[in-house]
């Protein structure tokens, strides 16, 4: 069911998700099946427990699979897994043009902005002022603050009720961070400059206004 590469190939975590994917697109898994422990995952594989773990976290994450205590790791109703992967496919980061892909996501949040200006509720906004709470909660304690930063980013998009717009951004979002990281690429800004400009795209949204919410998320994207 599943191909072993060679002990001297390194399988990147996307490969083990796209043989998962496919394992469920042809039938072989089901929506409630159990996918077999970690440990028998990697040794069919050839890889470590660790890219089986990241590559279960990155399909949960996706709404592949579902982890539950005590029961393992379920699949779960296969509803968008065809768009999903499609999109997994296409951002294959060992060959992609990471810049290319960083604009692509940054029209996506311009326009998440925008959508999020037009549709926002009470509970919208007091989940996204939480969102930029933790983020500065995170810096004042004088850690890094990306996954509140990314967070704060996916709850704009959460906003906007595009499912689709929702979908590729926590797709795309996570891998480009990882692959800043990996590349030792850094945003040339503090701290505090990303909190006032996470507080004037809140202010924008909060005022409903698409435009200026679209201005303030294009300054903010600039730094990328």
């Amino acid at each position: 069911m599943l191909k072993k590469l060679n002990k001297n190939q390194e399988l990147p975590v996307y490969k083990v998700v796209k043989q998962i994917r496919a394992l469920i697109m042809s039938g072989l898994l089901n929506p409630g099946d159990t996918l077999p422990p970690e440990r028998k995952l990697a040794e069919s594989l050839g890889v470590s427990r660790q890219v089986v773990r990241d590559a279960i976290k990155k399909l949960e994450f996706y709404g592949l699979v579902k982890t539950l205590p005590q029961s393992g790791t379920k699949v779960r109703g296969k509803g968008m897994i065809a768009l999903k992967g499609l999109i997994i496919d296409v951002l294959d980061f060992e060959e992609a043009d990471l810049a290319s892909i960083i604009e692509f996501r940054n029209l996506l949040e311009i326009k998440s902005a925008g959508l999020a200006a037009e549709k926002r509720t009470a509970k919208h906004i007091k989940l996204l002022e939480e969102a930029h709470l933790k983020y500065e909660n995170k810096i004042q304690l004088g850690e890094s603050g990306e996954d509140e930063d990314l967070n704060f980013h996916l709850q704009i998009a959460e906003i906007s009720e595009n499912s689709v717009l929702k979908l590729m951004m926590r797709i795309i979002a996570p891998d480009i961070l990882k692959n800043l990281n990996k590349r030792n690429l850094k945003r040339d800004r503090s701290h505090k400059e990303i909190i006032n400009e996470h507080q004037e795209i809140l202010y924008q949204i909060i005022a409903k206004d698409p435009k200026a919410s679209k201005n303030a998320m294009r300054k903010h994207l600039r730094g990328t």
